[in-house]
């Protein structure tokens, strides 16, 4: 059966002051937005993922949470990751490896450089830099989420909030 994995940057956060980690940022009201925007859009591509993981930072997992709400999905149900924080594409990959055997779609929320890496590593394509927001959907045909690895998928779609149609 198919694999799709969203990967999801987390949307646009408060810039980093002197009295704020970089860890401890949260979402601006246009990052909270624009995560619900791609939340609604996902819906109507018949997204349902039965996991969705992301980092401990705060613009992540809200992120999640948002896109969450908007998918019908418990968001007591979201695990948090810490090595998804700074982790690297290895942190990733375990993570899309720990996911159920019998989950058909799930959804990982995190941070750039390493969201972009990974979504290139699994496909072999060129993604860009993922913009604050954007969502990747990588399908994965013949594989288990444990087998999944570098060229093991390919892009089904990509998309920024600032392409969305405005009635999103």
């Amino acid at each position: 059966m198919p694999l799709t994995l969203y990967i999801v940057r987390h949307a646009k956060a408060e810039d980093r002051s002197v009295f704020m980690t970089d860890h401890s940022r949260e979402l601006t009201s246009d990052g909270i937005m624009a995560a619900a925007r791609i939340g609604r859009y996902l819906r109507s591509k018949g997204a349902q993922p039965a996991a969705i993981v992301s980092s401990t930072a705060p613009r992540a997992k809200d992120t999640a949470k948002v896109i969450a709400e908007q998918l019908d999905f418990d968001i007591a149900h979201i695990r948090l990751i810490d090595a998804l924080y700074e982790g690297g594409p290895k942190a990733y990959l375990a993570a899309v490896n720990a996911f159920p055997a019998d989950a058909t779609s799930a959804m990982i929320v995190g941070h750039n450089p390493d969201v972009t890496y990974f979504a290139e590593f699994l496909t072999h394509q060129s993604v860009g830099s993922m913009s604050k927001g954007a969502v990747v959907a990588i399908t994965f045909a013949d594989v288990t989420w444990a087998e999944v690895s570098g060229r093991t998928g390919s892009i089904a779609f990509e998309i920024a909030p600032r392409e969305l149609p405005k009635d999103l």
